[in-house]
């Protein structure tokens, strides 16, 4: 096994940073061969998805639809401290993705990446934990 943190910054109320690099990177450190690698965000208003990441356009289309199926101010825990469609967005999307590893790489499509998806931010630091399993040489 092999766990690695990845720390990161977002600069934007909503938005999807994709993380696909360093996550490719903490598997090849891990020297897993096949098995599956954990991608979970640590906190209670993020969450990770893949989604396509050669067209800009489609993260940016996920942060619009989620505004427009989950918008602000209009939740019972907005009273509390203002986010509570944030809480929402992150527990439709999820905290984590499994993905296969296969001879040493990722088993993402062609068009795949891995987003880190901010719903409360700007946040510093965000953590996204990467547990990699599996057999190595």
């Amino acid at each position: 096994m092999h766990r690695e943190v990845i720390n990161l910054e977002t600069s934007r109320r909503e938005e999807l940073v994709d993380i696909t690099d360093r996550v490719t990177a903490a598997v090849e450190k891990s020297g897993v061969r096949d098995g599956l690698v954990s991608v979970y965000s640590h906190g209670a208003t993020a969450a990770v998805m893949i989604q396509e990441n050669w067209d800009a356009s489609v993260p940016e289309d996920a942060v619009n639809f989620l505004r427009k199926l989950i918008p602000p101010g209009i939740w019972l825990h907005d009273r509390q401290d203002g986010n509570g469609d944030a809480h929402l967005k992150s527990g439709l999307i999820g905290p984590s993705e499994t993905i296969p590893v296969i001879e040493g790489k990722i088993g993402l499509s062609t068009w795949q990446g891995i987003f880190f998806c901010e719903f409360d931010g700007p946040r510093s630091p965000r953590r996204v934990i990467c547990t990699v399993l599996g057999d190595t040489p």
